[in-house]
């Protein structure tokens, strides 16, 4: 670890209680290198990618965004506000996807449609939801 870096997760632990500092800074050493950042930003961009995909393919007009290894599907173009965001909310529709990803073995993210990357992700995963989220819009056109 270089020592820039090291300085700085020792001055964040600085912060916390004496008892949690070693805790911390043992994680913070081994969570989200910059080598896995990279890793799960490309995992985020292809699970955005399968999203938007699918949601195009049936001229829904939804949207998806992404923000290094977070990304979350909306079911109207990009809000711009947080006003916007809570207009668009359709809780059965919320209901209906995250129970037909869950029963296909894809835990969303509980009270928004999103993915949070971690390096333990893989490929494989992205292409299951990929996958599942095809398949329900499929379910919802009735084709």
């Amino acid at each position: 670890m270089s020592t820039r870096k090291s300085s700085r997760y020792r001055r964040a632990a600085q912060q916390l209680a004496p008892a949690e500092r070693p805790l911390v800074l043992l994680e913070l050493a081994h969570a989200l290198l910059p080598e896995q950042f990279i890793q799960t930003t490309a995992l985020a961009s292809a699970w955005t990618a399968g999203v938007q995909q699918s949601y195009e393919r049936r001229g829904l007009p939804w949207s998806v965004q992404q923000l290094g290894s977070r990304a979350e599907y909306w079911f109207c173009p990009p809000p711009r506000t947080g006003a916007d965001a809570a207009a668009a909310v359709d809780h059965k529709l919320d209901a209906f996807m995250h129970l037909w990803a869950i029963n296909r073995g894809v835990l969303l993210t509980p009270f928004h449609n999103m993915a949070l990357f971690s390096p333990f992700h893989t490929m494989s995963d992205v292409e299951q939801h990929t996958a599942q989220f095809d398949e329900a819009l499929s379910a919802l056109a009735g084709s």
